[in-house]
């Protein structure tokens, strides 16, 4: 079999993978690609080529695929007849929180796992089930190489005064600071730019990633200056059941007068916020949008509200701005809500193209539009892939090297 990369994508109640192809001039093919998803509700695991040909769609009852090591098993079996029994060269991981010590992809080992274990608590949708198949691979395939790929590393480069919270120094010290999050969706967008968008590709660019979990990010000549995540994947924007930005004195209260737990907080934020603890119906954009109560309407009024504030304070962070993007689930798909982002930024210089919108163009700009406006497509796995492979190739440099020594 032909070089290859496999890519796991785990998260709250899904697993996503891919497999690359290693040409011989090291370019990355996809293979194929699919999830898993619904697990412990309506498990399905769904699988197409790159020609969008279906490999396998399968569902099971609830109780087959209850949690994450079960859909491990599942996409295992998949895979191997896929792969000709064969191992890929590495696995590549996405990993929500690196902590203040990993700035760039790793190579993982026991250690390693076990010091990305203590962001859990930063991270508790995410990071267990990130940590999960590689806990899985690393005790049945010790020696294959894994590569941890956070979604904290890009936003590494910021100066301290963008990530310190006004508290005392010995908490940032010890890692309470803000880290930012959907790194490598960013990194993916910046690198994209240079081909979708050259023109303004090198400027200062307001990226809007906008799924379940929802962020936005100053990137100026495709660095990351600033971004509206923090110490965890919890601040900034609204999103389907987080709160987004919030006072502190709301957990308080919670504590206080309310006398909640610190666990019963804790899942009352991750778990019954955002736009379904606004809207009281659902967590789901598409169901919101296709609902006539009043209350779904509030919902995704303040979610375009809260884009286009932090809009401006991005922009602040960059000393203006050259244009925007629109990426993940609802970024990609939803051209009401785009519509409404734009029109709330129009004295920003951004205008709405609306026939361009609802086809979902690549520029749904209006010509002459100060600002442009891109929507263009994410792809975290890809950015996994290439961090995997250069991992890997440096680890074989190393070794040669080793032997002539």
């Amino acid at each position: 079999m032909t070089e290859a990369i496999l890519v796991i994508n785990a998260g709250s109640s899904s697993i996503k993978f891919q497999l690359f192809a290693v040409a011989p001039d090291d370019r990355l093919v996809r293979r194929f690609k699919g999830q898993i998803e619904g697990i412990g509700t309506r498990p399905r695991l769904v699988a197409v080529t790159s020609n969008r040909e279906i490999l396998v769609d399968e569902t099971w009852p609830s109780v087959d695929v209850a949690d994450l090591p079960a859909a491990l098993d599942k996409v295992i079996a998949f895979l191997r007849p896929q792969i000709g029994g064969e191992l890929p060269a590495a696995v590549g991981h996405r990993v929500v929180h690196g902590g203040p010590h990993y700035a760039s992809p790793v190579a993982v080992t026991s250690r390693v796992l076990a010091e990305l274990e203590k962001f859990v608590a930063l991270a508790p949708l995410h990071q267990p089930n990130n940590l999960a198949p590689i806990r899985a691979v690393l005790q049945r395939r010790p020696h294959l190489l894994q590569v941890a790929c956070f979604d904290t590393a890009f936003h590494r480069g910021h100066p301290e005064v963008a990530d310190c919270y006004a508290i005392p120094q010995s908490l940032y010290a010890e890692g309470v600071r803000r880290y930012g999050f959907h790194g490598l969706s960013y990194e993916y967008i910046a690198q994209r730019l240079s081909a979708v968008a050259p023109d303004v590709a090198s400027g200062r660019i307001v990226v809007a990633h906008l799924g379940s979990g929802a962020s936005m990010c100053a990137i100026s000549n495709g660095q990351s200056v600033e971004s509206t995540m923090g110490f965890t994947a919890m601040d900034g924007l609204p999103m389907g059941t987080r709160p987004g930005q919030l006072d502190p004195g709301v957990v308080l209260y919670l504590l206080n007068e309310k006398g909640m737990s610190a666990e019963a907080i804790e899942t009352f934020l991750y778990k019954d916020c955002g736009l379904k603890g606004l809207s009281g119906i659902s967590n789901d954009v598409r169901e919101l949008l296709a609902s006539p109560d009043p209350r779904a309407q509030m919902a995704l009024d303040y979610f375009t509200y809260r884009i286009a504030l932090f809009t401006g304070m991005l922009a602040a962070a960059m000393g203006g701005i050259d244009g925007f993007v629109f990426t993940a689930g609802i970024g990609e798909n939803a051209p009401l809500i785009r519509e409404a982002v734009i029109r709330r930024l129009s004295w920003l210089g951004l205008d709405v193209s609306t026939q361009a919108n609802k086809k979902n163009a690549p520029c749904i700009s209006r010509k002459g539009a100060r600002v442009p406006c891109f929507v263009i497509p994410t792809d975290e796995e890809f950015m996994i892939a290439t961090h995997t492979l250069r991992v890997l190739r440096e680890r074989t440099a190393s070794a040669l090297e080793e032997k002539r020594a």
